[in-house]
C-alpha cells in the first residue's frame, strides 16, 4: 500500500470525525455525535484491517515463492555439480541456463518481498493508530457525557430555584459550547496523531532491541561452546 493511500484513509477519518460536530441535532445530543464518530471509525478500521490482511497474504505468497525458488536453486546446483563431475556438458549447459533463470527469479522476488514487507508494516502501523484513536474517543465520550449530564442537572436545579424557564437559551449556548469544543479538538488532533506516531516508533524500537538482545545471547552461547570445545581439546 502506497504512503499516499494510507494518508488519504487517515485524512478521511479525521475529516469525517470533525464533520460530525456541525449538525444541530448532534450538538443537542452529543452522545449521538460521539457514537457516530466511533461507529464510522470502527467501520473504516474493519475495512483497513481486511485490506491489511490481503497485503499480508501477498507477502506470505511471495515468501512461499522465494522458498520454492531457493530450494529449486539448491537442487539445480547439485545437479550441475554432478554433471560437471561426470563431464556431461550438454546437461551442464541446460542446468546453467536453468540456474541463471532461477537467480533472476530470486532477485525479482527479493525486491517484491521487501516492498510487500514495507506495505504490511505501514498498514499495521495505521491500524494501530486508528485503534488507539477509537479507544481514546470511547474514553472521551464517557468523560464528556458525564460532564454534560452534570451540567444539565445543575441547569435544571437553577431553573427550579429561579422559577424561570430558560431552556431555549441554554440549549443555544450548549450548542455553541459543543461546537467550540469540536473546533478545539480539531486543532489538537494534529499533535495527538504525532503522539500516536511516536508510540508506533517506540514499539518498533522495542522490537529492534529484542532482536539485538537475542543476537547478543546467541553470540555469548557460541563463545561459551567454543571455549568448552577448546578446553576439551586441551584435555585430550
Amino acid at each position: 500500500m502506497a504512503n499516499h493511500q494510507i494518508a488519504a484513509r487517515l485524512w478521511n477519518l479525521v475529516s469525517g470525525f470533525v464533520a460530525l460536530f456541525v449538525t444541530n441535532v448532534e450538538k443537542e445530543h452529543p452522545e449521538i455525535a460521539y457514537q457516530n464518530a466511533i461507529q464510522s471509525m470502527t467501520e473504516k478500521y474493519a475495512k483497513l484491517k481486511a485490506a491489511t490482511g490481503r497485503i499480508i497474504a501477498r507477502r506470505m505468497d511471495l515468501e512461499q515463492q522465494m522458498a520454492t525458488a531457493q530450494s529449486e536453486m539448491s537442487k539445480v546446483q547439485n545437479q550441475l555439480n554432478a554433471a560437471l563431475a561426470t563431464n556431461q556438458d550438454d546437461l551442464a549447459l541446460v542446468l546453467l541456463q536453468k540456474k541463471n533463470a532461477l537467480e533472476e527469479q530470486v532477485t525479482d522476488l527479493t525486491s517484491d518481498l521487501a516492498e510487500a514487507q514495507k506495505d504490511a508494516d505501514e498498514a499495521k502501523d495505521s491500524l494501530l493508530q486508528i485503534k488507539s484513536e477509537i479507544d481514546r474517543l470511547k474514553a472521551e465520550k464517557e468523560r464528556m457525557l458525564a460532564k454534560f449530564q452534570s451540567a444539565e442537572a445543575r441547569i435544571k436545579i437553577q431553573e427550579s430555584l429561579d422559577g424561570l424557564s430558560i431552556d431555549a437559551e441554554v440549549q443555544a449556548l450548549a450548542g455553541v459550547r459543543d461546537h467550540i469544543k469540536g473546533r478545539v479538538a480539531e486543532a489538537k488532533l494534529g499533535s495527538e496523531l504525532k503522539s500516536s506516531d511516536l508510540d508506533t516508533r517506540l514499539a518498533a524500537l522495542n522490537r529492534s532491541a529484542g532482536a539485538v538482545n537475542a543476537r547478543a545471547q546467541l553470540d555469548a552461547l557460541k563463545k561459551e561452546r567454543a571455549n568448552a570445545a577448546a578446553v576439551g581439546n586441551k584435555t585430550l
